[in-house]
Order: structure tokens, then C-alpha cells, then sequence
């Protein structure tokens, strides 16, 4: 069932997505080569405690962090390490706070150093830019179809593959609520977007390789990583993945995390 907000549910709703945004920009701040991720966790937690909410993620489903660190194969929900960052990583940060109830769910890709390759720079600009488009097609009358069509039809352009196991959501009171918002599909099908729905747009994008034959089927597809909670390119494939939770208005998305 998809849940329309209110007015004053959006606003608290951008509050806590405001709060999870400045959490999450100090994070980025530590992401030098030589910290580790779970360094980058113990942060989080202190700033969660700072401004006095609670983490959307610790002890969902089991989930053992109050922020999701997945670097360079691993797409999304991998777990804190204490295995130090190197330059030229590729590190995915999925985070998300409850505040008055309400929570809150946003994500992006940081490159780690300076000796970063062309491609892996490439990959990141993509799936930014993905999650632009994306945004721009969430409006009234449009369908969750629009929206991943539109992300697929880009990713696809520039010689990428999105992700086609995991999905945006809805968000609200629950971390996880209806529609889903996939990331490829047809124009004109799925949920129709109306004005109060609040959704996470969230593209997930694995560097494919090109051969002299295309791609193979299956080049794209993710596995289940070690730590039993990320999931991973199953060729081990360069992967990013950028996240912003929107209200749909009259005059088109807005982005409630930032």
C-alpha cells in the first residue's frame, strides 16, 4: 500500500533527511586512504548521537552498523572493516537516520584519493548524473516505469549496466514501503507517481566491460559478498550507486536529503 503524506509529514520527513545529510557530508570528510571503514561507522555513530536521532539501518534485518560501506565491487549494504581504505578505491556510503519517527534514506559515491583511474572517475560521474534524470522524470502522471527507463536508457548509453536485483522504495515510517522503484523497465508502467508520495530513487551501476563480441548475458548480474549482508559484482566489476529520498509535487521531485 503506498502512504501520501501530508504536509507536515514532508516537512518532518525533510528534517530528518536534512539531519541524515549532514551526517553524511561529515563523514566523506574522513574518507582518506589508511582510514578504515569501520572507523568511518564509529564517526557516524557519534554524529547520530550528536544531533540526537536514531540510525535507519543498525539492526535492520540484523544488520550490524548504523552505515553501509561497500567498496569497489560491492554495490551496496556491505559491512564496516577494519581493512584500511587504499587510494584509487571506489567506496559507496548508503546511510540513513529516524527522526520523530520518520526516517530518512540517501547514498553516494566518493572516490578515495587522488590516484583515481579515468574509468572508475567515468563510472561515478554516470551514476550521479543517472540519479539527476532520474529525479527530473518523478512527477505527477509519470510512473516509477518512467523513472527507471530513463536511468537504464542513460546507464546503457554511456557503455554501463544498472543493477536489476535491487530497487528504490517508498519511505516513511518504514525504511522500506511501497512502490518499488526500479532501475530500468518500460516507459508508462508501474506505480503511477501522485503528489505525497515520498521515494527513494537509488541507481546502482557495474562497470561492464566491452569484448569484441558485446557483452554476455549475465555480465551484470550480483551475488551475495562475504560478509552476508553486501551485495557484489559477481565478475568483480567496478560498481557505484547514488541515492537521494524525493516528495513528488505539483511542480515535479524534491529532494528531502540534503
Amino acid at each position: 500500500m503506498i502512504h501520501i503524506k501530508t504536509p507536515q509529514e514532508i516537512e518532518k520527513m525533510r528534517e530528518s533527511g536534512r539531519v541524515a545529510a549532514l551526517i553524511l557530508d561529515e563523514v566523506k570528510k574522513a574518507v582518506v586512504p589508511g582510514a578504515t571503514t569501520l572507523e568511518l561507522n564509529d564517526l557516524a555513530e557519534k554524529l547520530i548521537k550528536k544531533y540526537e536521532v536514531k540510525p535507519a539501518f543498525k539492526g535492520y534485518e540484523g544488520f550490524p552498523a548504523v552505515i553501509c560501506t561497500s567498496v569497489n565491487e560491492v554495490v551496496v549494504h556491505g559491512v564496516p572493516n577494519n581493512v584500511p581504505l587504499k587510494e584509487g578505491d571506489i567506496l559507496s556510503l548508503d546511510f540513513g537516520v529516524i527522526k520523530d519517527g520518520w526516517y530518512s534514506d540517501m547514498g553516494e559515491t566518493v572516490l578515495v584519493g587522488n590516484e583515481v583511474s579515468h574509468e572508475a572517475r567515468r563510472l561515478v560521474r554516470v551514476t550521479k548524473k543517472a540519479l539527476k534524470l532520474g529525479i527530473k522524470k518523478a512527477r505527477p502522471g509519470n510512473t516509477t516505469g518512467d523513472i527507471g527507463n530513463t536511468i537504464e536508457r542513460y546507464v546503457k548509453s554511456e557503455g554501463f549496466e544498472v543493477v536489476k536485483e535491487l530497487v528504490g522504495h517508498g519511505v516513511g515510517r518504514e525504511l522500506h514501503e511501497d512502490p518499488s522503484v526500479p532501475n530500468f523497465g518500460n516507459r508508462r508502467s508501474g506505480d503511477e507517481l501522485k503528489e505525497g508520495m515520498v521515494i527513494a530513487i537509488e541507481p546502482m551501476v557495474i562497470a561492464v566491460p566491452m569484448s569484441g563480441f558485446g557483452r554476455q548475458a549475465g555480465q551484470a548480474e550480483i551475488k551475495l559478498h562475504k560478509d552476508n549482508f553486501g551485495y557484489a559484482s559477481s565478475h568483480k566489476y567496478p560498481t557505484a550507486y547514488f541515492e537521494h529520498t524525493v516528495v513528488i509535487t505539483k511542480n515535479g521531485a524534491d529532494i528531502l536529503t540534503m
